[in-house]
């Protein structure tokens, strides 16, 4: 490690540090991408107007604790760069990495300074136990520095735009969806169910979603709805429900932009068997941006959902963006199966261990063979005794049963007594 990457300090930001950060500019934010450096100032102007009600929910153990979860390396006084985390799931198991910026006016190297900031959250934030990221394709620089800090890619992302030419000609039919519910915390199981059939296993374990994951406090619900306020979007969301099955077998959630200064997005999820929702659930997204100012919409698709690729690709979607989703995991092995409580064991499945695994085979020593060889082992250590000691308990024995055999003899009726 070079010396003067060693004196770098790293701590949670505070209110003087945005102004040291706004300072450097876009040329000198380096990220790797610029429009990851433009995202970067827009995200510091927000800390600046919500720092005092963040600083506050850090304080105490509540839902928005982490929203606040920004870290920088100082060094001699100059902010060196900043890094931005936040949890993924609701048991915070694993952890995302939102955004990494280095100053690169004071002379810091993008791969040295940022792999500081990843190693420090790795080993403050003790509750993840993976860590997941996504990267553009295009960005060089933060793909070395994930690659050399660990992570391994996960998947490949491919970003979607479908213009409004398209969306108004999607809305011209009337979409298959007989039953199209809107989603609520009642319907938390069957969307954790769908999620979990949705992806191969190994993302399943990354992301590690639970049904709380699905649910939203009042607490969540209020600060939503404050986000789509001041950012003066409405999201929409609705579920497809199978009755035979009794599950969900597709959901979509719309985020739409009520004044149009931004694109319409969406994230879309289809059960793998029922492949035909894709163009209905699209017809049915067309149909709710009617009531919106007409702009193009934003989806996503992972290279393990072919199907879903080729339906964008047939409505005439245009891909916008490449990503590649990386993770990286702070324990030896990821454990596949939930963790069991012993709470949860019964008398059975813990006695069922306890039980011997084969009969047991029966050996070729008898009883009467095992008393023989005790016998064998007496008689020899009498025999191994000394001449004296043998010829003492000899004449001892004799004298017992001379006089045994004298008081039998001696023995006689009360009437010869007499």
């Amino acid at each position: 490690m070079p010396a003067h990457s060693q004196n770098v300090v790293i701590r949670p930001i505070q209110y003087r540090d945005l102004d040291a950060l706004a300072a450097c500019g876009e040329g000198t934010l380096e990220s790797g991408d610029p429009v990851d450096a433009a995202e970067i100032s827009q995200f510091l102007a927000q800390v600046r107007q919500w720092y005092g009600p963040l600083k506050f929910l850090s304080l105490f153990p509540n839902p928005l604790q982490k929203l606040l979860s920004v870290y920088v390396a100082e060094r001699e006084g100059k902010i060196c760069g900043m890094i931005q985390v936040s949890p993924f799931n609701h048991t915070r198991s694993t952890w995302e990495i939102q955004r990494i910026a280095i100053n690169g006016a004071v002379g810091s190297s993008f791969t040295v300074v940022g792999s500081q900031l990843l190693r420090y959250c790795f080993e403050k934030l003790w509750e993840a136990r993976t860590w997941l990221t996504e990267v553009n394709v295009n960005n060089k620089s933060a793909l070395a520095l994930y690659r050399q800090n660990g992570f391994q890619p996960l998947a490949q992302v491919t970003y979607w735009s479908i213009a409004s030419e398209v969306l108004s000609e999607l809305a011209t039919r009337e979409p298959d969806l007989p039953n199209l519910l809107p989603v609520s915390n009642a319907d938390a199981q069957l969307l954790y169910q769908l999620d979990t059939a949705a992806m191969p296993p190994l993302v399943r374990q990354v992301f590690d979603h639970q049904i709380q994951d699905f649910k939203t406090n009042p607490v969540q619900s209020m600060t939503q709805g404050m986000s789509q306020w001041m950012n003066r979007a409405e999201v929409i969301s609705a579920y497809v429900f199978e009755p035979q099955r009794k599950a969900a077998i597709g959901r979509f959630e719309l985020r739409a932009c009520r004044d149009g200064s931004r694109p319409h997005s969406a994230q879309l999820i289809v059960h793998p068997a029922y492949t035909w929702l894709y163009p209905e659930l699209l017809t049915q997204m067309a149909q709710v941006l009617r009531a919106y100012p007409s702009n193009e919409l934003h989806l996503s698709s992972r290279d393990y959902q072919p199907e879903r690729e080729e339906v964008f690709a047939q409505v005439g979607a245009v891909q916008i963006e490449h990503g590649l989703m990386m993770s990286r995991s702070v324990w030896h092995k990821l454990r596949e199966s939930k963790a069991i409580s012993l709470e949860g064991l019964q008398l059975p499945d813990v006695l069922q261990g306890l039980q011997p695994s084969g009969k047991p085979v029966p050996g070729r020593i008898s009883w009467a063979a095992d008393q023989a060889f005790h016998a064998d082992a007496n008689r020899s250590q009498y025999r191994a005794a000394k001449p004296g000691q043998a010829k003492e308990h000899s004449s001892e024995s004799d004298r017992l049963a001379n006089s045994s055999e004298a008081g039998l003899g001696d023995r006689r009726p009360l009437d010869s007594a007499d």
